[in-house]
């Protein structure tokens, strides 16, 4: 049997602290999710002002993310690309860039997903999230 690494209830909240304070500090009203390795939602905020859709797509980028072990990002890329048919996957509604996976020794704990300023901004906020716990 083998064993990996999970998300605490500390990492969840280092990891939304960080976010949150990437986006005010750059003045940015989002909404920040947080999920485990199976896309489950461990943690939601809508920053004051983000726009109510935000709290609906950060979760759906951070499942996506967390569900396909790799940057929503890709996603968005391939469908840009010309393969629409990524738009019928089952179970993955976050298409957009904004949702990082956690990472750790080749393993995904989860994700963070983050909607509300443009989507590079998004992933920057997600990323400055995860750093915050070493990876």
């Amino acid at each position: 049997m083998k064993t990996k690494p999970t998300l605490e209830f500390a990492d969840v909240k280092a990891i939304a602290a960080a976010a949150e304070a990437e986006a005010l500090k750059n003045n940015w009203a989002v909404s920040i999710a947080v999920v485990d390795d199976g896309g489950h939602l461990l943690h939601l905020q809508r920053l004051d002002g983000a726009a109510p859709i935000s709290a609906q797509i950060a979760p759906a980028k951070a499942h996506t993310a967390a569900v396909g072990r790799r940057e929503s990002k890709v996603y968005e890329d391939m469908i840009n690309g010309g393969r629409v048919s990524f738009l019928s996957a089952p179970g993955l509604n976050g298409l957009l860039e904004g949702g990082v996976p956690i990472v750790k020794d080749g393993q995904c704990l989860g994700a963070v997903g983050v909607s509300g300023v443009k989507s590079t901004e998004d992933a920057q906020i997600a990323r400055a999230g995860i750093a915050a716990i070493g990876l």
